[in-house]
């Protein structure tokens, strides 16, 4: 079973370990494989336009929650 299928195609805001640090990210939410997420993020930047893309394994997630709009 795959814990955030219901948020896939939505905008999200995650918290996350990497260590002992924490970190967060705020996208859309792209993917659920069942064992990690990925969050996308599109932005311009120097007239381009860009794609900044984490995958968060599910170990390392801390709370996964719509984003307000």
């Amino acid at each position: 079973m795959h814990r955030f299928d219901f948020l896939v195609g939505k905008r999200v805001e995650a918290s996350y370990r990497a260590g002992d640090i924490h970190l967060s990210s705020e996208g859309i939410l792209v993917e659920d494989s069942g064992e990690s997420i990925s969050i996308e993020e599109r932005f311009s930047q120097g007239g381009k336009e860009k794609t900044m893309r984490v995958e968060i394994p599910y170990s390392r997630v801390i709370h996964v929650k719509e984003a307000e709009k």
